[in-house]
């Protein structure tokens, strides 16, 4: 069976959209509405402390637009 004409670009047009829903919640969601996904995170990481598992001794990660306060002026 060949597809040709109108036939084709629906089964191309319906590949996409199929491909653009599995997509939506995955991508584009968490995107517009990141408010739910930080709950989540601040819940499951009140646990951690962050200064006793990072490695090397390196400093928590800060705002690099932002002074550091462990250094004077």
């Amino acid at each position: 069976m060949r597809l040709r004409g109108s036939n084709y670009y629906m089964f191309i047009g319906s590949i996409v959209g199929i491909i653009g829903i599995t997509c939506y919640p995955i991508i584009v969601e968490p995107m517009i509405n990141p408010e739910q996904y930080r709950k989540v995170q601040k819940v499951n990481r009140s646990s951690v402390k962050q200064e006793e598992i990072q490695p090397g001794n390196m400093r928590v990660w800060s705002d690099p637009f932002k002074p550091r306060e462990d250094r004077p002026g």
